[in-house]
């Protein structure tokens, strides 16, 4: 009894699928990216989903990225913090989310934040709200992105059961 390579690109597929949700919420783990793979793998073995479904994934699979990398950016311009802080922000967990852990990318953004903040505006409170609601924002941002990479995976599960 073998595996057809058919089957073996299924099971991949859904590998693929189930490691985008666990990596969605694993720093430097491209959680997004490993979703489309296995949405991609799952439509060359089988020719499943249609081309109408296949794009609306793809679309929430690009939406997954982009709340990634923007997370903190975003959660620091909606904490007060200026446009060239936010930017700074983004820029820092950008570097950061290269060379270091999870803690340090998050710690280092929030720090980023604060200082610019407080160098700018020369109020500890301002600075430390930004850097608060900064880091509130990422840690959404990482259960925003395990539900938009949990919908790939129930979407693609409903349509091999269906």
């Amino acid at each position: 009894m073998f595996l057809t390579l058919d089957t073996a690109l299924v099971v991949l597929a859904f590998l693929l699928l189930v490691a985008g949700v666990v990596g969605s919420l694993v720093p430097q783990v491209p959680g997004a990216l490993l979703s489309l793979a296995g949405v991609f793998t799952y439509w060359y073995a089988t020719g499943e989903p249609g081309a109408g479904l296949l794009a609306a994934l793809v679309l929430i699979g690009v939406l997954t990225w982009v709340v990634d990398f923007a997370g903190g950016a975003l959660s620091a311009r909606a904490g007060g913090a200026s446009n060239a802080t936010a930017l700074l922000a983004g820029v820092v967990g950008l570097v950061l989310f290269f060379f270091t852990g999870p803690l340090v990318m998050i710690l280092g953004v929030a720090a980023t934040v604060f200082l610019v903040e407080f160098y700018r505006q020369q109020d500890a409170r301002k600075g430390a709200k930004a850097a608060l609601v900064t880091t509130a924002g990422m840690l959404a941002s990482s259960v925003a992105q395990a539900l938009l990479t949990g919908s790939i995976l129930l979407a693609v599960l409903g349509v091999a059961l269906l």
